[in-house]
């Protein structure tokens, strides 16, 4: 909410900062699409431009945030330590909407039924069966013989994390040098059920 009210475009008269609930999620939308040379993978990143530096300096004076760019990575480093997907930015219009999923797909075994289990793209297969104990990402990305970080981060630990199947094991702190990966319990899961 406190990104929301800084980061949004007041110019756009009778457009007022949005917040809904839903079942699986929370969705909080301001006016303003992102200003020039600002994308959604710089702000994941803590790159940050202020649009309101007049709100910004006042919020920073009341102890409501601590520096610039460090809102957008404390969301998905809360994300991620709660066992969350990722949540997802996505310009709409002349809006920002970011949406926080409240919970994973659970899935659970049916009485009659084999278990059901997510369904995971190959990048993800193959980067869960090399992921046998913690691993950083430049370990992960030489098991899996890639070079681009962009791509790696997409196809693979994104997706990964979003159905729950990898885990970072220092998720307070996102960007660490000391930062590894690993497999969750229904990553560990998915690979046995996958074995012959």
């Amino acid at each position: 909410m406190i990104n929301a009210l800084l980061h949004a475009d007041y110019s756009q008269r009778s457009a007022p900062i949005r917040i809904a609930f839903f079942d699986d999620r929370i969705e909080v939308e301001n006016p303003g699409i992102l200003l020039p040379g600002l994308t959604i993978e710089d702000m994941k990143e803590g790159v940050s431009r202020i649009r309101n530096p007049v709100i910004a300096r006042v919020f920073r004076e009341l102890g409501l945030i601590e520096q610039w760019g460090s809102g957008v990575r404390r969301i998905f480093a809360q994300a991620a330590e709660q066992n969350l997907p990722a949540p997802q930015i996505v310009e709409v219009g002349m809006r920002v909407r970011f949406i926080v999923r409240l919970s994973a797909p659970i899935y659970v075994a049916d009485p009659v039924t084999p278990e059901v289990t997510p369904e995971v793209t190959p990048e993800v297969k193959r980067m869960l069966e090399i992921l046998q104990r913690d691993m950083s990402r430049a370990e992960v990305m030489a098991a899996l013989g890639l070079h681009d970080e962009k791509h790696f981060r997409q196809s693979y630990q994104r997706a990964a994390s979003a159905k729950g199947l990898i885990e970072m094991t220092l998720p307070d702190k996102p960007n660490s040098r000391l930062q590894k990966y690993r497999l969750t319990a229904k990553g560990r899961a998915l690979l046995t059920s996958n074995k012959p």
